[in-house]
């Protein structure tokens, strides 16, 4: 004999008028129907900090001469990164991996952190991809991506008659 869900019998749209405790109770039967329909499907967890996967925060600026992309990469080796240029886009990827070990007084801690990454940047036409200068100082990286001379922006006097 299989398990049959239990579904309020009340229309969908009246949820809207329902007390907080009534709406999370609704949330917790959702999850358990869709825990005990499908039980070897993975069920896509928001990543609250256990998570293996992450992206590294990303600051854009432009000025006329360059475009400039800083990148947080706190506790990352430079020979784990590969910055990379495909067509219109610039790949920041790599591997962070930490470890720690600890004894004392008869207590032993260990640790160990790992995650990889992949950040996919958009690039507007008319950057010389050939002359990028990337610095990695102090867990960020800094890439500074020149323009062409063609797309250079040029000041144009405007003359009064």
């Amino acid at each position: 004999m299989g398990l049959i869900p239990w579904r309020n019998k009340q229309p969908e749209g009246r949820s809207n008028d329902l007390s907080p405790l009534v709406a999370l109770r609704g949330e917790m039967d959702r999850l358990f129907d869709t825990f005990l329909r499908e039980p070897f499907q993975a069920i896509d967890w928001p990543s609250w900090g256990g998570s293996d996967k992450w992206s590294p925060a990303v600051d854009i600026a432009e000025s006329d001469k360059e475009m400039t992309i800083q990148a947080e990469l706190p506790g990352i080796d430079p020979k784990e990164l590969d910055v990379s240029v495909t067509g219109n886009q610039l790949v920041l990827s790599g591997e962070k991996r930490e470890s720690s070990e600890r004894k004392e007084k008869g207590v032993y801690h260990s640790e160990a952190r790992y995650g990889s990454f992949r950040r996919v940047i958009p690039l507007p036409e008319g950057l010389d991809t050939e002359h990028i200068d990337a610095q990695y100082a102090n867990g960020v990286l800094t890439l500074k991506l020149p323009k062409t001379a063609s797309t250079q922006a040029k000041r144009i006097e405007v003359k009064a008659k």
